[in-house]
């Protein structure tokens, strides 16, 4: 069974592709992992190849993580290939650990029905490079936001006591080159909410010069490539996504707003101008109203998004609108198609606001 062991998908590859995957594995398995920065990914890539690692292309690959109380749960996407649902635990130490996983095909409809229901706790988006040396599966992974990271992750085989799986990583950590200052721990899921900012702030993988090498960004503290830390990942793609459907033929300024509940829901609008100019409807009210219709609730974040090279910030009749539904202290992101330029509250924008419960 060692050739199965070698396309074997597992809890953070989920690899699909027919040609060196054997499909789903729904009963659970093991792997023993390791991650850590690559700082020239050209020279990982020909270190493995020269000890003999078949190289698998490039996947890219789409990973939504919902929030569950126990572990991980996310639903990858891969192009080329097919969705999985995966579960898996494993320690976030900074060394070789072992992850227990599941993986199963998704089916359609699974991502609206876990958002509605467990809701997104963030997105991550990467390009893998794939290749197998024996039993293990070397990652060289570009992830949106974080820069280059090398991934060693060794199949456990049955009845597998791990000292053949920690013995392969060992030797391809020596002969890639991993030392103990590259190990990273958590996930990219935590890097990329800021939780546990193990990356870099470059796409290279390179700290910028003088800069602390655990940061997450440079000079601005802004998170690299446009993710901010503070901002659901999720709530961000809606706006942005909804602000390129919007209907503006009138001012050519397209906006696009979501709103995310304290329940995890999320809805978007977008601005829809009319030739009778005060008929027309800001992005905010576009998204309340979806909310509305979705089932009302109380909002917990809002991003507003535009392609403007200044703020775009919601109008004095959106900030009242959207006190009807939210604190005066949830933030309001302010972005535009690359990056947050500004967070702030309903507190700043409307001080001294009149609200629900002003009506005594």
């Amino acid at each position: 069974m060692a050739g199965d062991e070698r396309v074997v998908d597992d809890g953070d590859s989920g690899h699909a592709r027919a040609r060196y995957s054997l499909g789903a594995v729904s009963e659970a398995r093991r792997n023993v992992e390791l991650k850590a920065l690559d700082p020239d990914p050209a020279r990982s890539l020909e270190r493995a190849l020269a000890l003999g690692a078949d190289d698998r292309g490039v996947i890219v690959q789409r990973d939504t993580y919902f929030r569950v109380r126990e572990g991980r749960l996310k639903l990858r996407e891969e192009e080329p290939g097919e969705s999985h649902l995966i579960a898996y635990s494993r320690p976030d130490a900074a060394d070789v650990r072992v992850s227990n996983y599941r993986v199963v095909p998704a089916a359609d409809g699974i991502l609206a029905a876990l958002t509605e229901t467990l809701g997104v706790d963030v997105v991550v988006e990467k390009r893998r490079r794939l290749l197998l040396w024996e039993t293990v599966r070397i990652h060289l992974d570009d992830v949106a936001g974080l820069g280059s990271f090398v991934e060693l992750e060794a199949v456990v085989g049955d009845g597998s006591d791990l000292s053949r799986e920690e013995a392969q990583i060992a030797r391809l950590r020596e002969e890639l080159g991993i030392g103990d200052d590259a190990l990273r721990e958590g996930s990219y899921a935590d890097a990329v909410k800021g939780s546990d900012p193990f990356a870099v702030g470059i796409e290279s993988g390179r700290s910028p010069k003088g800069s602390d090498p655990f940061a997450v960004g440079i000079e601005s503290g802004r998170s690299p490539k446009g993710s901010d830390p503070s901002v659901d990942p999720e709530l961000l793609r809606l706006a942005r996504e909804a602000a390129g459907n919007a209907y503006a033929p009138y001012s050519s300024f397209p906006v696009g707003a979501a709103v995310r509940t304290d329940d995890g829901r999320r809805f978007a609008g977008a601005n829809v101008e009319n030739a009778a100019y005060p008929q027309g409807q800001c992005a905010e009210a576009s998204a309340l109203g979806a909310m509305v219709a979705g089932g009302g609730g109380r909002v917990a974040e809002v991003v507003v998004a535009a392609p403007s090279a200044a703020e775009c910030a919601p109008c004095g009749g959106c900030r009242q609108r959207l006190r009807e539904f939210m604190g005066p202290d949830a933030p309001i992101h302010l972005a535009d198609l690359e990056r947050v330029r500004r967070t702030t509250s309903l507190a700043e924008l409307l001080p001294l606001s009149f609200g629900p419960e002003s009506l005594g």
